[in-house]
């Protein structure tokens, strides 16, 4: 085949990809929305997480109690019944002995690729000081284990879900935030039966102040995260090695008011994230009032997709994000402190005609 048939069939080919790209595009439709809670047994909750199980339930859980911070502040958790609320139960509590007791905090769930199901959590006085714990539920989150005090100096994931790669290796996304107000992002790697732990600092010389990170997938070895930050918007580091080391943080395009955000690799490949856009306010808890989703290809170029929540002094916030086994987008967070919101996304692909 010579040159000039080469390069017709290059331009031919690059013209179908291109036809293809502009007469198809992605419908993204919220199915389905509710408040899972129709009695709760607290009067504040907040950072919700989210899984599947191996039987195609979801599970979902959240802290909650009289405020945030307070010592009657436990961990729920609860399946999503046919009619979409949620009877919550509670997994986990800070009680230290008969005269000290700690609030919990920012429950994950994570289900493993053996079935397990695990809860990692918080306790302590604060976000300084706390520590990491996990239950391991094998009933798909009915009953869960005693507690499991994770190694010092592992947190465990702090607000997301951790990934697990082709060979078992477990990522959480964790970060701290030191006494000095100084915020600092880091990857946490354990084997599959949570025993094996190591903490790989992500750029910690940076001037970003990050947390609460989650962990993208794009195939040979690539990975991203992207971290709430103090500076205005969210902030992303890359890795091309499953995480064993990170590139220096930088911004994205994406505004952040330093309010927790979740992301999650599609089957297609696909980016979303869930975030509040806007700006820092004066307070740390102010503009979390707007929640959208948006997509990318790459991680670099984001689009708005979806409005979750347009409102003006509310709080909708802290949102976690999973697609299930038959395709579909779950994502929940916190409805005003005092319920947690359940919304069901689909994705169509049409073409124009």
């Amino acid at each position: 085949m010579n040159k000039r048939i080469l390069n017709r069939l290059y331009i031919l080919s690059v013209l179908i990809v291109t036809i293809q790209n502009v007469h198809s595009q992605s419908k993204w439709t919220i199915i389905s929305e509710r408040l899972l809670f129709n009695n709760p047994p607290f009067k504040a909750c907040h950072a919700s997480t989210i899984t599947e199980t191996k039987n195609g339930e979801i599970v979902v859980a959240c802290f909650g109690g009289a405020y945030e911070g307070n010592k009657d502040v436990v961990i729920w958790t609860g399946k999503i019944l046919p009619d979409g609320s949620v009877i919550p139960k509670q997994a986990a509590d800070g009680v230290v002995n008969d005269t000290l007791r700690y609030p919990c905090w920012n429950p994950v769930l994570f289900t493993k690729k053996n079935g397990a199901l695990i809860l990692f959590y918080k306790v302590g006085p604060n976000p300084r000081t706390w520590q990491g714990l996990y239950k391991v539920s094998n009933d798909q989150g009915q009953t869960w284990s005693n507690a499991t005090h994770l190694p010092n100096g592992i947190l465990g994931p702090i607000k997301n879900k951790p990934v697990q790669l082709k060979d078992g290796t477990i990522l959480c996304p964790s970060s701290v935030e030191y006494t000095d107000e100084h915020w600092k992002a880091f990857i946490e790697k354990t084997d599959e039966s949570l025993t094996d732990w190591t903490s790989i600092p992500v750029d910690t010389a940076s001037k970003f102040d990050v947390i609460q990170p989650s962990i993208l997938l794009y195939g040979n070895k690539k990975l991203q995260i992207l971290c709430r930050s103090k500076q205005g918007n969210v902030v992303q580091s890359r890795s091309n090695d499953n995480g064993k080391s990170w590139s220096a943080l930088s911004k994205t395009q994406l505004l952040n008011p330093n309010s927790g955000t979740d992301a999650v690799t599609l089957k297609n490949g696909k980016q979303l994230i869930v975030y509040n856009p806007d700006v820092p306010g004066k307070e740390w808890f102010n503009n979390r009032a707007n929640l959208k989703v948006a997509v990318s290809e790459d991680g670099e170029k984001w689009q708005d997709i979806l409005t979750l929540e347009h409102g003006t002094t509310e709080e909708f916030s802290y949102p976690a994000i999973i697609q299930t086994s038959d395709g579909l987008i779950h994502i929940t967070y916190t409805f005003n402190r005092s319920n947690i919101k359940h919304v069901v996304v689909k994705e169509q692909v049409k073409s124009k005609n």
